[in-house]
């Protein structure tokens, strides 16, 4: 299957559709910035959408479409800090005949410390969870720096471009999405200050931690140049990193602190990786 012959951009449109039939979803100034941009190949087009909603601080999306070869999907849903929702979030990469894909409800806290986050939010979710692991299989080495922001029910798969393999991964996609937007519409917003204030440091936190070590930024650099795709990742897709709160990186991760200061660039310090699903069935970390 080529490459060209498949878009994410109907995977968006049918969120958003999803999305609109649940509650009102308003576009974002946000996005005129960001609507489309050409990279400086003068080939590449990369398109991006924001929305907010009262539950739902913003859901956003960018697809990349580079023709034959490659196409890139970045969809996220980030809710309001009186809700502790997971976050919504999809990363799909295709390029010639290989994709490599990671599908979850990012938990806003570590599922493995926090079991009473777990129960609320995965428990359901599990019998999901593990019909899409059997049809997308585990791709390989994950670090441990990236797990703790993961879910028991995360879909990290690696496949060969196919009709059935897309088809499956366009279902998985949409009824993820489905069960994240369940758990919006049952969802009620936190009373007390206090846990309002540790819902906004958790988001805070993970904003940073993507910022700063998604992979995608160097896909983005060598597209738009650095001052863009670095514009591009904390303006627009992990917008609140640099307003939420005064935290840097280093604050809330001292472990990569260099010696003369600085971030370590590496994405893993701690050098332990997982080959394997390191969740059983019930959702029990085995790692």
């Amino acid at each position: 299957m080529e490459v060209s012959a498949f878009s994410y951009q109907n995977f968006v449109t049918r969120a958003l559709g999803e999305a609109q039939r649940r509650t009102e979803f308003t576009p974002l100034p946000l996005q005129e910035s960001y609507k489309c941009i050409k990279a400086m190949d003068g080939k590449t087009l990369l398109q991006a959408l924001a929305f907010t909603a009262p539950k739902v601080r913003l859901q956003r999306s960018l697809t990349i479409d580079g023709g034959q070869s490659m196409q890139v999907l970045d969809f996220a849903a980030i809710p309001e800090p009186e809700f502790d929702l997971p976050i919504f979030c999809a990363n799909f990469f295709t390029a010639s005949d290989m994709n490599i894909v990671i599908l979850d409800l990012n938990p806003l806290y570590d599922v493995i410390s926090h079991r009473d986050y777990k129960e609320k939010y995965y428990t359901n979710l599990l019998s999901l969870g593990r019909k899409y692991a059997e049809l997308l299989p585990w791709g390989d080495k994950l670090t441990s720096e990236s797990l703790r922001f993961f879910s028991p029910i995360v879909i990290w798969s690696k496949f060969t471009s196919s009709q059935a393999k897309h088809d499956i991964l366009y279902q998985a996609f949409m009824d993820y999405f489905k069960a994240w937007l369940d758990l919006m519409d049952e969802a009620c917003a936190e009373q007390d200050a206090t846990q309002v204030v540790r819902n906004c440091e958790a988001q805070h936190r993970y904003l940073t931690w993507r910022a700063e070590k998604d992979p995608g930024h160097r896909l983005l650099k060598k597209l738009i140049g650095e001052t863009l795709a670095k514009d591009l990742l904390r303006n627009f897709l992990f917008n609140g990193v640099d307003t939420m709160r005064c935290k840097t990186f280093l604050d809330y991760f001292p472990e990569y602190k260099c010696s003369d200061g600085t971030i370590n660039s590496k994405r893993s310090i701690i050098g332990k990786s997982f080959a394997t699903r390191p969740w059983d069935a019930n959702g029990e970390f085995i790692g």
